[in-house]
């Protein structure tokens, strides 16, 4: 909550528009960052109420106000759940038709595999989904994660499993930094991130901190598109 610093447990906010959500601070935690409680006047579904009247969460170094087609456009071609309190960026690259195209070539995907905090990663894997990645690891498959939070579920899950990719749900505060023994993916589809920050970090310790920084030395020449609605590079 910003500004949020005399919003304390017990303060109450309201929000309105077509309908009107009220919340109630819970919890507070660290970053100005909040627990908070909501519901409506009528008792209807909170996620309709914010679907009416609330705005798509930008980025705040995207210097403009939300739009109609920022409710596609920022949001992947795959996702099906709720919850996540930012867009998986790496995903937004993928179209219809380049998910059919990879379809065609005989390439094997898992519907979905996340979903993101920003304090530690909540994560899920579906049964089908558990299944396909593990045999393409059995078989010595190369495995492509798109995103840094995709990378850490698939790693997290493997480190506590022997190795194996398992169904289920949690979360992983696993930190990958140069060094780290990458033991499932083969190849990261990610965009360029904040200098300093834990996901190049992870994006180094994958590639090589040499290559990624010749890597981003080359997109800035290029004037290539750094952050969410920005372009991406696949590591391979």
């Amino acid at each position: 909550m910003h500004p949020g610093q005399k919003l304390k447990p017990g303060a109450r906010v309201r929000f309105e528009g077509d309908k009107t959500v009220h919340g109630e601070v819970v919890e507070r935690r660290f970053f100005g960052r909040r627990l908070v409680r909501l519901w409506t006047d009528d008792g209807s579904a909170i996620e309709a109420a914010v679907d009416a009247i609330g705005h798509v969460p930008l980025p705040p170094y995207v210097k403009r106000g939300d739009t109609a087609a920022d409710h596609d456009r920022y949001q992947t071609v795959f996702a099906r759940n709720r919850g996540s309190v930012a867009a998986p960026t790496a995903g937004l690259h993928f179209t219809p038709a380049l998910m059919d195209a990879l379809r065609a070539k005989g390439i094997d995907r898992a519907e979905r595999v996340e979903d993101h905090r920003v304090e530690s990663e909540r994560y899920e894997i579906g049964v089908e989904d558990a299944a396909v990645i593990d045999a393409a690891r059995r078989d010595g498959r190369r495995i492509v994660a798109v995103g840094t939070t995709t990378t850490r579920t698939l790693e997290a899950v493997a480190r506590a499993n022997l190795g194996a990719i398992v169904a289920g749900t949690g979360a992983t505060d696993l930190f990958i930094y140069p060094g780290f023994d990458f033991r499932v993916i083969g190849g990261l589809l990610t965009n360029f991130h904040l200098p300093r920050s834990s996901l190049l970090m992870l994006v180094a310790a994958f590639a090589g901190r040499a290559r990624v920084l010749a890597a981003y030395h080359a997109a800035i020449r290029q004037r290539y598109r750094f952050y969410s609605y920005g372009d991406a590079m696949l590591i391979v």
